[in-house]
């Protein structure tokens, strides 16, 4: 019999089994997917690999940085020099260039962005980490959407745009998805809304040289009993005396478990006894994001000898978030991007070569004839994962905060939770899930005491 099992081996389950196994805990980790690192993934691209999933390493994100020095792994910062783009819904094929972090609007939208920014500032202090449901106006802004606060703090139609572009990237939901305290939560959480969406010093600071699965793959390496690969937990049945863990191929007993996966994937365990009511709906109405990502590879990188840096956003382009994708220029030039929010569920079902045309299209107005002339191209659909259901992390609309977000970490006998949507801190990102892993493994040590 096992001590701990843990479900799922990206980096939540796998820093959790790696924290219990050094505490002297007998630890086996299951996994439906062929491959470790769970939201984070690396595909082929002109003869060299890249992140279509999770990728950048943040200002802050220390657990992180601190896992790819003991990895041996060499990080880079995001590439950043030069000038950004933005097209707006009324620019057709014109593109805005501007330097900073506020794209290059009117005077009035200028200013509405400055003061939506000071009052996001203001508000989010109010808001506690640990249980944001507590906040004095709790109630009231998680009645209401992104979208309504956005109507009624915007005049200018470019102020909005430009705001409805940065929650997209951020979140890839749209504005009227998400619920105005869940989203004040998010950006607490990771500091800002311009750390969210910067590169120097920000979410985008840095990359990983060869991908950020090495990571993953340095965490599994370190346990004794390795990951159970493809086989997906169908079933938890906990009593007095321990729980039992049923997959496709066995059934493995010990005396707690943690679940490690996003919770629009709980559905698919069953629960003997099952869940407590709040665990049930809280999984039912978290889903993921809509997301699908890019990676564009050209002979060379031809944007930079235009002065400009590779980060182009739109509001109504299709491929709507790109970066320089940062590769050593011995090997050319690559531009990574996104299909954000709606833009990603207009493509869910199109065919390869339909979305690849749609990010060639749109690249060609970002950045001009020569980004319709890849070497290689590769993109990553995690709505059609059955083991992702969209990314890069759940998300919560209105009431759902208020009502269900106590039972997000709550255990539920000898069953705990983690995962990058149960973090306090870096919520959402790998950083995250590496703190949702620790925080799980020191609670299951406690419980075991």
């Amino acid at each position: 019999m096992t001590d701990i099992l843990v479900i799922g081996a990206g980096f939540a389950g796998l820093a959790c089994a790696n924290a219990l196994q050094q505490a002297g805990h007998s630890v086996r980790v299951l996994e439906a997917r062929d491959r470790v690192g769970g939201r984070v993934r690396a595909a082929s691209l002109s003869g060299g690999m890249v992140d279509v999933g999770g990728q950048w390493i943040g200002a802050g994100h220390d657990g992180l940085r601190a896992l790819a020095d003991a990895a041996g792994v060499s990080v880079t910062p995001q590439y950043s020099q030069g000038s950004r783009l933005l097209h707006l819904r009324d620019d057709g094929d014109r593109v805005r260039r501007y330097d900073g972090l506020i794209p290059k609007v009117s005077p009035l939208a200028l200013l509405e962005l400055q003061l939506a920014l000071r009052s996001l500032a203001r508000k989010q202090r109010h808001v506690d980490l640990l249980a944001p449901w507590r906040a004095a106006r709790a109630d009231r802004w998680d009645s209401e959407t992104v979208a309504s606060w956005a109507r009624r703090r915007f005049r200018s139609r470019e102020a909005r745009q430009v705001f409805d572009i940065a929650v997209r990237a951020v979140l890839t939901s749209e504005p009227s998805a998400l619920s105005f305290l869940y989203f004040l939560f998010y950006c607490a959480s990771n500091d800002s809304l311009e750390t969210l969406g910067s590169t120097k010093g920000g979410a985008q600071a840095q990359v990983v040289v060869g991908g950020m699965t090495q990571l993953a793959q340095h965490l599994a390496d370190a346990l004794p009993g390795g990951v159970n690969l493809g086989e997906p937990a169908r079933a938890v049945r906990q009593d007095a005396n321990g729980v039992e863990v049923m997959t496709d191929y066995s059934h493995y007993r010990a005396d707690r478990v943690v679940i490690a996966v996003p919770p629009s994937l709980q559905g698919g365990i069953e629960f003997t006894p099952e869940l407590p009511v709040p665990r049930q709906r809280l999984a039912a109405q978290m889903p993921m994001g809509s997301v699908i990502k890019a990676v564009v590879a050209y002979e060379r990188p031809f944007w930079r000898d235009a002065g400009l840096s590779g980060e182009a956003v739109s509001h109504t382009l299709a491929f709507n978030t790109v970066f320089d994708a940062s590769w050593p220029v011995e090997r050319g030039g690559a531009l990574v991007g996104f299909f954000d929010g709606q833009s990603a569920l207009d493509y869910a079902d199109a065919a390869p070569a339909v979305r690849r045309q749609a990010v060639l299209d749109s690249l060609a107005t970002y950045f001009g004839k020569a980004a319709r002339e890849p070497l290689d191209y590769v993109d990553y659909n995690g709505l059609a994962d059955p083991w992702a259901r969209g990314g890069y992390t759940g998300v919560m609309g209105p009431g759902i905060m208020t009502t269900l977000g106590l039972a997000l970490r709550a255990p539920v006998g000898r069953v705990h939770w983690a995962g990058t949507e149960t973090a306090t801190r870096w919520c959402g990102y790998i950083e995250g899930a590496l703190l949702s892993g620790e925080r799980a493994a020191a609670e299951v040590m406690t419980a075991v005491r």
